[in-house]
């Protein structure tokens, strides 16, 4: 669907053997790289891809990949099994193995993170000829403070994340600990504890989370022979980076990229920062050198009848209206935290961090420019955009200002993807059904606006 943050490819959905205990996995994209993605015993894919930021990550990875993502047996949609089984490394190997085998592939790239990591770098090990590159993302060869180690936790802090863990699971109290860039959006919050709790119950999550202390790999680091790139927060709290270091320290020739903030997940802070990186280590192409691309809402506006109403004020009374239309535009971008891009004659382009607040000044400006005796009309999308010097492009500019241009004067129009960014927040919509949009091949979904949040509301 348009961009390549919108676009979709079709999932293949499927289960894989290992003894009478079946694996869920799943496939996206076509390649022509196979990356299988391990990120721990507490994600499930099936409902990793509810949070729309989410989404747009994982259709990122699967628009360079083909990518397969699995749940581990005991986790999300795979069989459950004994708790004490589940938890050894050697069972993680055997179940990357299988889905591998299911899948047909004979060679993959491999990412994972947290408690998988350790999996990885021993099935790096243990199996090279099946592994052709590995990134290990916010891991460590070993958790627990050893007196060669020690960076590592003691077992104090260890007790306290543990009981945190089996606490908390399944509440929003997670949030602020896992992804505080986020904590302060409540349907964010409430959604992310309902998506815990269909993944593991707190007991399964504390036992993986207990088990984790045992783990020491770093025996292993020096054979590691693949190609590896270690991605790590550069303030993740439960795992320093430190631990990273460490990993860079002792892996042949592996590269070490610091993504910017505390969130574990890369999903919602700096996104593009270790998407690019993954992209260039598995394609050996940076992606396209020289623009700086991140993810942002997009709006645009025009005058409802400019021409028109430019033949009826004449061109003194009109220049002056478009005077007064110009410093509304940067009073009400600035004023919801927006990035005023550009003025395009009878309106603008702006982009936001969070669609809630695009919305919010479509709507303010839409009613304070209306006491002119003006009408507007909007349209907001969110995607992947190039920000140039004094410029933004990329194929969701372009769908932004297509999405305008379908709207009905004094309308706010928006695609399904800003719709499923604002999901709990005090904004209502109208469907409008699915368009054909010039320069697009598929059909997209656009809503209309019919009742804005109240400022402060839609944090998102």
């Amino acid at each position: 669907m348009g961009d390549r943050y919108a676009e979709w490819m079709e999932r293949r959905t499927g289960y894989a053997r290992l003894g009478s205990a079946r694996i869920a996995y799943q496939v996206t994209g076509t390649g022509p790289i196979d990356l299988v993605l391990v990120l721990g015993s507490f994600v499930s894919f099936d409902t990793a891809d509810e949070d729309a930021m989410a989404d747009l990550y994982y259709r990122r990875l699967a628009s360079f990949t083909r990518l397969i993502r699995f749940d581990r047996r005991g986790a999300g949609s795979s069989d459950t099994v004994p708790l004490g089984d589940a938890t050894h490394a050697e069972s993680y190997v055997k179940e990357t193995l299988a889905v591998m085998d299911a899948v047909g592939i004979e060679r993959a790239a491999v990412m994972a993170g947290y408690d998988a990591g350790p999996m990885a770098m021993s099935l790096a090990v243990m199996h090279p000829d099946r592994i052709a590159a590995l990134i290990l993302s916010n891991t460590t060869a070993r958790y627990l403070e050893a007196e060669d180690y020690p960076i590592g936790l003691d077992t104090d802090r260890v007790e306290q994340i543990v009981a945190m863990v089996s606490d908390t699971w399944g509440t929003e109290e997670q949030v602020s600990n896992l992804i505080p860039s986020r904590a302060n959006d409540p349907p964010f919050r409430a959604r992310l504890a309902r998506l815990q709790r269909l993944t593991l119950s707190p007991a399964e999550a504390a036992t993986y989370m207990a088990a984790m202390v045992d783990i020491d790999v770093r025996s292993l680091l020096a054979s590691i022979r693949v190609p590896t790139l270690i991605l790590h927060r550069s303030e993740f709290q439960l795992v320093p980076i430190t631990h990273a270091q460490y990993l860079a320290q002792h892996i042949t020739n592996a590269r070490l990229v610091a993504i910017p903030g505390k969130d574990g997940p890369f999903v919602w802070e700096r996104p593009e920062v270790a998407l690019d990186a993954i992209e260039e280590f598995l394609t050996g192409v940076p992606p396209e050198a020289g623009t700086d691309r991140v993810i942002a809402t997009v709006l645009f506006t025009d005058i409802v009848g400019s021409t028109r109403r430019a033949e009826e004020l004449g061109d003194r009374r009109w220049r002056a209206l478009l005077d007064v239309h110009d410093e509304l535009a940067v009073r009400v971008v600035a004023a919801y935290d927006g990035a005023l891009v550009k003025m395009t004659g009878d309106g603008f382009m702006a982009t936001f961090d969070r669609p809630g607040r695009a919305i919010l000044a479509a709507a303010e400006f839409g009613r304070q420019i209306g006491q002119t005796g003006v009408e507007i009309r909007a349209g907001i999308h969110t995607g992947e955009v190039e920000m140039r010097t004094d410029d933004v492009g990329g194929l969701a500019v372009h769908l932004a200002s297509r999405i305008m241009h379908r709207a009905q004067p004094g309308e706010i129009l928006a695609s399904r993807t800003v719709k499923d960014l604002v999901v709990g927040a005090d904004i209502s919509f109208e469907d409008r059904g699915l368009h054909t949009l010039k320069g697009f091949e598929d059909d997209w979904q656009l809503l209309s606006v019919a009742r804005p949040a109240q400022e402060g509301t839609a944090s998102r």
